[in-house]
């Protein structure tokens, strides 16, 4: 199995915490579209044999493609990857983006998954954050996609904003949970050099969250989460049973994908490449036939690092059986005597033949992974 994931950088406004790879240029749309084209013609023989079975479009803001935008990009990749016919095709969508007339055209396309940008139900977050949507247009949004036939909507939201409460995060789940939504992710604010944000808090213009309240934060998320039957199979990730992201969790088991579009990331298995974070040069480049992504070429330890990032992300842990196949007795014993401080402060477990962060150990998992991280 494979996947394809797909990064669309317009964006008809800026959001002030995004450090994603994002443009305002639109009227590059034309050209960006026939040069992600090519490059799933020009990368056709990089997934040999593999059947796609997530295809995923992200930003940026897929949702300012038009319909005969995806079309075309459907098309190329039928022509040139055997698509599963379960295969699970999502789209990021801005709420005010989710008309009827847009949802319309959605519902023609291979489209099953909708992942809706909401980060908040209240009007004041969602200006401080700069989203062009409404509270009222994110509820709308998700009701609109809901009747109009789309069974697995996902929503994301954002916690630790400047000023915000503990009830107005409260708030924000509780709308949450009344939507006829069957996956969450929800992200705590961190401040990118570069975003607007950033500026504002080293101007002293706004103060950031402090430990103890994002503590509770975090905590009153997963009670809630428990509550209404989403289970947490990833650090920033929840899910109703059988609606995990498909196309995410194969990224945190390993599994090869394709990046198509400017900025985007691939991994075949071995070794990570990715694509100029630039407009221009990534559709010029393709125009004229000299497209070549960066590759990094990995090691043994760059490769231990990726299992112990991506896997002690999740519910499901790290395989020690895999560890020790992957990377022999040497690391296996590295990696048991970096976790032993932590599986004694119970941040960590050992569940069977998985190594794993526990519940008490969740908000603490970065430096978990980091010290587990082998560094020359």
């Amino acid at each position: 199995m494979a996947g394809i994931y797909i990064h669309i950088p317009f964006c008809k406004t800026r959001c002030s915490y995004c450090d994603f790879y994002s443009s305002t240029q639109e009227q590059w749309v034309v050209r960006y579209v026939d040069a992600v084209c090519k490059e799933l013609d020009l990368r056709r023989s990089e997934l040999p044999e593999s059947t796609i079975q997530t295809i995923y479009f992200g930003g940026g803001t897929p949702s300012q493609l038009a319909k005969t935008d995806f079309e075309k990009i459907f098309s190329v990749i039928n022509q040139c990857y055997t698509v599963a016919s379960d295969a699970e095709i999502t789209l990021e969508a801005n709420p005010d983006d989710l008309n009827t007339d847009y949802i319309h055209d959605l519902i023609t396309l291979p489209f099953n998954r909708i992942s809706i940008g909401i980060q908040s139900f209240i009007d004041e977050e969602l200006k401080m954050l700069n989203r062009r949507h409404s509270a009222r247009q994110a509820v709308d949004a998700v009701w609109n996609c809901y009747r109009s036939g789309f069974q697995n909507i996902s929503i994301d939201l954002m916690y630790g904003l400047p000023g915000q409460s503990l009830n107005d995060w409260t708030y924000n789940m509780d709308e949450a949970f009344r939507l006829p939504v069957q996956h969450i992710s929800a992200y705590h604010l961190t401040y990118e050099k570069g975003t607007k944000l950033y500026s504002m808090l080293k101007a002293q213009k706004i103060t950031e969250a402090d430990e103890t309240l994002s503590n509770a934060m975090f905590d009153l998320l997963r009670q809630k989460m428990r509550e209404h039957q989403f289970i947490h199979y990833e650090i920033s990730n929840f899910a109703r049973d059988h609606y995990f992201s498909k196309h995410n969790s194969s990224y945190w088991k390993g599994v090869p994908y394709l990046g198509i579009g400017a900025s985007a990331h691939s991994f075949n298995g071995v070794n990570r490449s990715w694509n100029h974070a630039d407009l221009k040069h990534y559709v010029e480049n393709l125009e004229s036939g000299d497209w070549c992504p960066q590759v990094e070429e990995s090691n043994l330890y760059s490769r231990y690092n990726d299992l112990v990032i991506t896997s002690l992300r999740t519910m499901w842990g790290l395989d020690l059986d895999q560890l020790k196949q992957q990377f022999g007795n040497g690391l296996y014993r590295y990696c048991m005597s970096e976790a032993r401080v932590f599986v004694e402060r119970k941040w960590l477990v050992v569940d069977g033949k998985c190594l794993k962060v526990t519940n008490d150990g969740l908000f603490m998992s970065d430096a978990i992974m980091a010290q587990l991280m082998y560094v020359d």
